[in-house]
């Protein structure tokens, strides 16, 4: 028999769905950003759950205050996806018994930023002892079921857009861990996209409401690992002809001689919306909210990369628990 250390995440998320009763009727299939629950009336009570471990999550030089914020932006950007308005949170904590009084403020106020910033409040959860840090929120919010986006609608000759750039938490990430050095020019930037993420809240309520996003998903797993998940739930392939590869972690890589694909494609944690566009809807869409178009949909269920006339295979790999590891000097 396997240890989950051999599956994997996905593969034990799989074991796992397999053997739930489904609700009937859900707005939301098993296996999107989300859950949901009618409400009548057109509206639906959005359901997420996200943890953070220091182990896995937490690189150094993070601090406990964003950590804390951190495990909020983490189900705020879920929400966001699906076009779902945050309201409130509750925080289950496994606090290690050697944490100080001001390490435990110092979370608190962590969790109050980070829920305040998105418009949401703590309402409340659960302490417990553990051996290392945990932070699990539970984030509630509703949405117009009428606007809910998610990952299965996308269409042949869709455009494929992100709300901003890739690369830089990648090359900041092997910063932290002591890696490699880098100018001061660079550093910040590179260090603050890991240590403060944003959530995309603004831009997917906005993208929701105007009836040209076809499918919508989180991208913290890494845009390679987003675009294989969009293309098996809508069952359409993509050519990625315009990689969204940030100016910072374009210049890390030539410094470092690393190819700036890679960090783009196989990251992970910018939390960045990818989404599919009606075409003719395109233009009017950048109206509201500024996408970068990376690509398009295709009938054929592969992605491929094409870029100066050649062509590569998109791998489906990205941030994956049990399987990737956070190597902390």
């Amino acid at each position: 028999m396997k240890i989950v250390e051999t599956l994997g995440e996905r593969k034990i998320i799989d074991l796992i769905l397999k053997r739930l009763e489904q609700m009937p009727d859900t707005p939301i299939p098993f296996g999107d950003d989300i859950s949901a629950i009618d409400l009548g009336n057109g509206k639906l009570a959005a359901i997420k759950t996200d943890m953070l471990v220091d182990k896995t999550d937490m690189p150094p030089q993070m601090s406990l205050w964003q950590a804390a914020r951190k495990a909020v932006v983490m189900n705020i950007s879920d929400l966001a996806a699906k076009g779902a308005k945050p309201i409130a949170l509750l925080v289950s904590l496994g606090i290690p018994r050697h944490f100080t009084e001001n390490d435990v403020e110092e979370i608190a106020n962590g969790l109050n930023s980070g829920a305040r910033e998105y418009g949401a409040y703590i309402l409340g959860g659960d302490t417990n002892e553990a051996s290392d840090l945990v932070i699990s929120c539970a984030a509630f919010g509703t949405a117009d079921r009428k606007n809910l986006v998610l990952r299965n609608g996308c269409k042949p000759g869709d455009m494929v857009a992100v709300t901003g750039s890739f690369g830089r938490t990648a090359a900041g990430l092997r910063i932290l861990l002591g890696h490699v050095s880098c100018p001061a020019r660079l550093r910040k930037r590179l260090v603050d996209s890991v240590l403060m993420p944003k959530a995309r809240l603004h831009e997917g309520l906005t993208l929701a409401t105007t009836g040209a996003i076809t499918a919508s998903i989180d991208s913290s797993d890494g845009l390679a690992w987003s675009l294989h998940e969009l293309s098996r739930a809508s069952n359409v392939g993509f050519v990625i002809d315009n990689l969204p590869v940030a100016e910072e972690a374009a210049d890390f890589a030539k410094l470092y001689k690393i190819g700036s694909a890679e960090l783009c494609l196989y990251g992970g944690e910018e939390y960045e919306l990818v989404v599919t566009v009606k075409p003719e809807l395109f233009e009017s869409v950048q109206k509201k909210v500024p996408l970068m178009r990376i690509g398009q949909a295709t009938a054929r269920s592969k992605l491929v990369l094409e870029l100066r006339g050649r062509r590569s295979p998109i791998d489906a790999r990205g941030w994956e628990h049990f399987k990737t590891v956070l190597q902390k000097p």
